[in-house]
């Protein structure tokens, strides 16, 4: 297993999407269990939301630059995500030909082994920080 160093979304949330199991080249994987907080019904159902800034953390951190940013997602919830669950996204760069923009597959499991989800998304690495003037 890669422990290559964390450069990129240091300060994000474990709680809110998930804690990092490892970074490698070119790859990373993140946890979260589903807590109360992300319950959106009576049938304790978790918001997608949280799975897919999951996926997305994943994604970032495959990619691993400091100013890495999000452009566009294509994504597919597969199974529901329920309270207690715990759930792994597992992402990989497919394509890093330009440098610039990187595209990244993440899938989502659950405990069971199960997808629950799968996404495809496009990162750019800019010259600075995106909110640096």
């Amino acid at each position: 297993m890669d422990n290559t160093k964390q450069n990129t979304h240091e300060l994000a949330s474990e709680k809110l999407i998930g804690s990092v199991v490892s970074i490698g080249k070119d790859s990373a994987t993140v946890k979260l269990t589903i807590t109360e907080e992300m319950i959106v019904d009576t049938y304790h159902l978790s918001h997608g939301s949280f799975v897919f800034g999951l996926a997305d953390y994943a994604a970032m951190l495959a990619v691993n630059e400091p100013t890495v940013v999000l452009g566009k997602a294509t994504s597919k919830f597969l199974k529901p995500v329920v309270l207690h669950d715990e759930v792994t996204a597992v992402a990989t760069i497919t394509d890093n030909s330009n440098g610039k923009k990187v595209t990244v597959s993440v899938v989502v499991e659950n405990q069971k082994k199960e997808q629950v989800f799968e996404g495809e998304f496009v990162c750019f690495v800019l010259e600075k920080h995106i909110l640096d003037d």
